[in-house]
């Protein structure tokens, strides 16, 4: 069953770059050739939205999402938005269809 999530970009890793970070292997199995985007999910909070979430005690809720960008370019930043299925890795999901892509 898919869900549509929306979320910053903290941190791309491409392809290329897969081989510089210490992935687990069974998420590096599972890009294969995707991107692999680290979101927090929500989009970018407001100024009184970090507050609130402070005094509240209530913690980044961070989503991993391996997706095939193609000739689509995602920054540090950017937020998304996309059709996610859950994978069998705790937190990490892929985008069953385009990521959409809106640059800040």
């Amino acid at each position: 069953m898919s869900e549509t999530v929306r979320g910053e970009v903290l941190h791309v890793v491409t392809p290329e770059e897969a081989a510089d970070h210490e992935l687990e292997p069974a998420l590096e199995e599972l890009a294969g050739s995707r991107s692999i985007l680290i979101c927090r999910r929500g989009g970018a909070p407001s100024l009184f939205e970090l507050l609130w979430a402070v005094l509240r005690r209530d913690p980044i809720e961070p989503v991993t999402v391996v997706a095939d960008l193609g000739h689509e370019s995602v920054a540090e930043g950017d937020e998304i938005t996309a059709q996610i299925a859950e994978t069998e890795l705790a937190g990490v999901y892929t985008a069953v269809g385009p990521v959409t892509v809106e640059s800040l």
